[in-house]
């Protein structure tokens, strides 16, 4: 079933959206990309003539309630959003009176899901040693299938627009599917929109293709980058990972951030990009500051030799050429991860410098999928979100979907 053909007049929809958008430290929202990106979805249901439950995780609470990860929150932004009161309930898994209560055109908002164990499904206060864990799981796994009835218990049917958490198989995101026939579960706009996106990259690439890569971590993306190998003819890394590949090859990285033991790694992914032909693009010179802080003194130094007491922090003017010139020839383009710690504004400009790449190879013709948390406010950052192909609103989800692998929040509508 699709969105467009279901008849949602006097029907309640149950909704998984991904609402666990950032917060100030006085609860205000800084960023509100995904309450946008669901209103199509939201709207829809409304305009038909359903009733709305919406729900969604924020945070990682651990199983467990937490004011800070309240949902009760951004209750006002999402009514504000969809131009109507929004009720809010409590209790996720003690919504059925408020569900039931519910008249055509109005709006429940569910506390967080997260604030039970039982929606991700992991046995909590044991060690995964422990000789009793295997017995937690299984117990485990028996209780998030009575939430996610629970949950299901609510509705006429369920609609899943949280593309963010697809790759997970929590209670709201794919188990409760199983309580719904096949014509009464689908897939929303946002979801629709992002899985097109992922099969634009894969599908239907148009060379050259290139992706960048960034980030502190070369570990936390070992898995598309290997998978990209095979894709890409250009792979640009950037961001702190990046000084990983300078230790491994001799360079000096003063107080960069590092993983010494992934120096072997680095080594073979620069070994298997040759041997495949793949033009991997690393910085040749990095700006430096003394201290982790937006008014550290820097320096511009080459990427090979930081001095001694001062780390990496932002591509330097070369690298930010070089990226540059190979993103502006690119047809299909993907970004994720930042190229330096662009929350400090005098560390921001390696980043601007890739989104401003992309806008304009965007406007040349090319396809831009830009995705995951902090490429995505990077783009909003420097206000190029509408100027690029696409924005996804999923990290993980996103990565994992290119990467090949079965997304179970897809799986579980689809098949």
């Amino acid at each position: 079933m699709t969105i467009d053909n279901y008849k949602f007049a006097g029907k309640k929809a149950i909704v998984r959206v991904d609402f666990n958008v950032p917060l100030d430290e006085n609860g205000n929202i800084t960023d509100d990309t995904r309450i946008r990106g669901a209103l199509p979805t939201l709207k829809k249901i409304l305009e038909d003539g359903g009733s709305l439950i919406i729900m969604s995780h924020m945070g990682k609470p651990k199983g467990k309630v937490n004011p800070k990860f309240s949902l009760a929150q951004i209750k006002e932004a999402v009514g504000a959003a969809l131009g109507r009161d929004v009720k809010f309930t409590e209790d996720c898994a003690k919504a059925a009176d408020a569900a039931a209560a519910l008249q055509p055109g109005e709006v429940l908002l569910l506390e967080n899901l997260r604030f039970y164990p039982e929606e991700e499904g992991k046995p909590v206060g044991i060690d995964k040693e422990d000789p009793a864990y295997e017995t937690a799981k299984k117990e485990m796994k028996e209780s998030q299938k009575a939430f996610a009835k629970t949950l299901a218990s609510y509705a006429d049917c369920y609609v899943n627009d949280a593309f963010g958490t697809a790759h997970r198989k929590h209670a709201s995101t794919a188990v409760i599917a199983d309580s719904f026939s096949e014509e009464d579960k689908m897939l929303g706009y946002l979801m629709e929109k992002e899985v097109q996106a992922v099969d634009n990259i894969l599908s239907d690439i148009k060379r050259p293709f290139t992706a960048i890569m960034g980030g502190s971590k070369v570990s936390t993306k070992i898995g598309i980058i290997e998978n990209l190998m095979d894709k890409v003819d250009n792979l640009i890394l950037c961001g702190g990972m990046t000084y990983t590949f300078a230790k491994a090859q001799g360079g000096k990285i003063g107080l960069s951030i590092c993983e010494d033991d992934k120096l072997d790694l680095a080594l073979d992914i620069m070994k298997k990009a040759q041997e495949k032909g793949v033009n991997l693009v690393l910085g040749t010179d990095c700006i430096a500051g003394d201290k982790f802080s937006n008014d550290a003194n820097t320096q511009v130094v080459s990427a090979m030799d930081i001095p001694e007491g001062w780390e990496g922090m932002d591509a330097g003017p070369a690298t930010r050429e070089s990226f540059a010139n190979v993103i502006r020839t690119a047809k299909t383009i993907l970004w994720n991860g930042p190229a330096g710690v662009f929350e400090f504004d005098n560390f921001a400009g390696g980043s601007k410098a890739i989104a401003e790449a992309i806008v304009e190879a965007t406007e040349n013709g090319a396809f831009s999928l830009v995705g995951g948390g902090d490429s995505v406010a990077c783009v909003n950052k420097f206000g190029l979100a509408d100027k690029v192909s696409y924005v996804s609103t999923g990290g993980g989800a996103l990565l994992e979907a290119i990467e090949g692998k079965v997304l179970p929040g897809v799986a579980a509508i689809k098949g």
